[in-house]
């Protein structure tokens, strides 16, 4: 097969087809532009050290103190990997958006000669191809941002890093590798279907139920991130390794939420089997336990937005008691003191700025991962139109199927919810603990410097103080927690009642006849 008919075969369909292609170059343009701005903010250069002060190698050209600090701008980055994570989950849901019929047309393929091979190379082709468009425009749009957003204020400080680029062998791994990520990870998923000439059929079927093994994977997770910096200290305070447990820590407790996700569905959809009433319920029951594992690909993005979004919230709550505590202590002080209490002023308000910064990129992937799901929930419903077409046929309402479908996608993904919201604080609540300060003593000497530095005449003038230990209760951020929560559910009764649209469309009896 020739590498201009292997083009032709890949980009030929019908308007499904080319949907598909749409929007799998969409995903590709989001990710693109998401690492190019990661790898922008490591291509900021550092002023060398001067002395001691550590001051002297801040980024002064720009306003952000996230990117004026070397320190911070790690943090940047694994944002935006972060923010990668629902844009991929939403390229794998495109990816399989038509795919049976696109299976069935690559079936009358093999039919015409066409080798097993030859059709995983059509679908990566596919991917490929829609990958590598979406990513070409993704850095066009870099770089004509680049050049839009590069506004220097009166003392000449920018915004954003548009005075650097990363390094070209940075910028070729981009635009090269994601799109041959992409095909790859098309043909990996292909080897699964067997596309025969007469036939197609999946590789594996998983007949086992779910186990709740992912439930290790959270408690390993809150244990690493719980024990950081105590680890951390004993290896002489190195950030470098409380760093890597607090980030092992969130994956593999995101991990744990996403795969439990498969658990979570089997599960109510027994418990829904066996207290449900009514047809839509027990019919969503039914499909609920045929395929549980439908939960962990679809809300996998969903769950990991909202857990890094509680944890944005417990750490406010944090830096909330942090401010408290300090401002008790400055008042204690004042009154042993006798003096002025001293206020300390936007002392904490960095952090609340980037941790608004935080809630934007979690209100941001929420919005893709609700992309992701409405694409999941058409092509769910247009795979399995024949069944519903049958069901209809039979004298099964419209309406009872519509509240199906939304009592499949409702289930599992509220216990889900209140899962990730749970893990997120605590992953939190176990970094950084009770805020607490005293609890120590220390000497304290009334004389002045010359009887104090005299060792034979300090004891007499030295007196011990014991400073008490003060804690501040930590609250749950019950109303972020709350909204996170109604966020999440609103994203998937808004994406139900959209792919309901598609719902009464796809029950038409015509639907039969379809192959």
């Amino acid at each position: 097969m020739t590498p201009p008919t292997l083009v032709r075969l890949a980009l030929a369909g019908t308007r499904t087809d080319t949907l598909r292609v749409a929007l799998t170059g969409l995903s590709a343009t989001l990710a693109t532009l998401i690492g190019l701005a990661a790898l922008t903010v490591l291509a900021i250069p550092t002023p060398p050290l001067v002395g001691d002060n550590e001051l002297s190698q801040n980024s002064n050209q720009y306003i952000n103190n996230v990117l004026i600090e070397p320190g911070l701008r790690p943090g940047v980055v694994i944002a935006l990997i972060l923010l990668a994570i629902p844009v991929l989950a939403l390229a794998g849901q495109c990816a399989r958006l038509g795919a049976p019929a696109r299976d069935r047309r690559l079936a009358g393929i093999r039919l015409a000669g066409a080798t097993p091979g030859q059709a995983v190379a059509i679908i990566a082709t596919e991917t490929g191809l829609a990958s590598l468009l979406g990513t070409g425009f993704g850095f066009v749009v870099y770089l004509v941002g680049r050049q839009v957003l590069h506004r220097p204020n009166a003392e000449g400080r920018l915004a954003l890093p548009t005075d650097v680029l990363p390094a070209p062998g940075a910028l070729v791994a981009v635009l090269v590798g994601l799109p041959l990520l992409t095909a790859l990870i098309g043909a990996v998923l292909a080897r699964r279907v067997v596309i025969t000439p007469l036939h197609v059929f999946r590789r594996v079927r998983r007949d086992r139920s779910p186990w709740p093994w992912p439930g290790v994977l959270i408690a390993l997770g809150l244990v690493a991130a719980g024990s950081a910096e105590t680890i951390g200290q004993r290896y002489g305070g190195d950030q470098g390794v409380m760093i890597l447990l607090l980030l092992g820590g969130g994956v593999l407790a995101a991990l744990g939420v996403v795969l439990g996700a498969g658990w979570f569905s089997y599960t109510s959809g027994r418990l829904l089997h066996r207290f449900g009433r009514g047809p839509a319920a027990l019919l969503a029951a039914r499909r609920l336990i045929a395929d549980p594992w439908t939960g962990s690909r679809t809300f996998g993005a969903l769950l990991t937005a909202v857990l890094f979004g509680a944890g944005a919230a417990g750490v406010r709550a944090h830096f909330v008691a942090s401010a408290n505590l300090r401002d008790e202590v400055q008042r204690r002080q004042a009154l042993v003191d006798g003096g002025p209490r001293i206020v300390e002023v936007g002392q904490d308000e960095f952090y609340f700025r980037t941790i608004a910064l935080i809630d934007v990129a979690v209100v941001v992937a929420l919005v893709i991962a609700a992309a992701g799901l409405l694409v999941a929930l058409v092509e769910g419903i247009v795979s399995r139109r024949r069944a519903y077409a049958s069901l209809v046929a039979t004298g099964v309402p419209v309406s009872v199927l519509s509240r199906s479908v939304a009592w499949q996608a409702l289930t599992p993904v509220v216990p889900a919810i209140l899962l990730a919201l749970t893990v997120g604080v605590f992953l939190a609540r176990g970094y950084f603990g009770t805020p607490s300060h005293g609890g120590y003593s220390y000497e304290v000497c009334d004389a002045g410097p010359e009887l104090c530095g005299d060792p034979a005449t300090a004891a007499q003038y030295t007196r011990t103080v014991s400073e008490p230990l003060l804690t501040v209760p930590l609250p749950v951020p019950l109303p972020e927690l709350a909204l996170y929560g109604a966020g999440a559910l609103g994203a998937v009764l808004v994406t139900a009642g959209i792919g309901l649209l598609f719902l009464r469309r796809s029950t038409a009896l015509t639907e039969l006849r379809v192959g």
